[in-house]
């Protein structure tokens, strides 16, 4: 009797489908955009053009660590749910040292003001949280990023025929 390369093996569980913290995390980075200007002037007008470069330095470290996390939780979790458990817990530790080595790299470096690098760093990392925790479903129906509200129906426009259909727009009446 040969194995079902495709049956489900209760032992070893994994995740099919798209990842859930691969979208929050790529919804992450696009609400990045929207502060990226707002951190860059407060930089410039303190800084000048040096703070700019580490704020944005900081900033694409906040961003790559978000996207690093979802991509390995993603990747782990099509292989095994306990190994992206193990991937968690370890990946924040890897994460973590990957951002410090990152700002070691730059630490001496002519254009680095240590003080806007540190600022984002931290209050990226919880802003951009934050926000985003008021976009994530706490349902198992929408996992992840919650879907759209419906937009509100037109009171002036059936919304349906009697046998259930979509009306007929040339049987609406003429209101000229």
């Amino acid at each position: 009797m040969s194995a079902d390369p495709v049956s489900v093996d209760p032992t070893n569980p994994r995740l099919e489908g798209p990842s859930p913290a691969l979208a929050v995390a790529i919804d992450m980075a696009k609400r990045s955009l929207w502060i990226a200007p707002v951190i860059m002037l407060g930089a410039a007008a303190i800084w000048g053009i040096d703070g700019v470069y580490s704020t944005l330095y900081a900033l694409a470290i906040v961003v790559g660590n978000f996207v690093l996390s979802a991509y390995m939780l993603a990747v782990a979790g099509r292989i095994s749910t306990t190994l992206m458990g193990g991937v968690a817990l370890a990946g924040f530790a890897v994460r973590s040292a990957l951002v410090v080595t990152a700002v070691l790299l730059v630490v001496n470096l002519d254009w680095v003001e240590l003080v806007p690098l540190t600022l984002t760093l931290v209050v990226a990392h919880m802003t951009l949280l934050f926000w985003e925790m008021r976009h994530i479903s706490g349902s198992l129906a929408f996992p992840g990023l919650r879907p759209p509200p419906e937009p509100a129906p037109n009171p002036y426009l059936p919304d349906r025929d009697v046998d259930g259909s979509a009306p007929d727009p040339s049987s609406a009446p003429n209101l000229r």
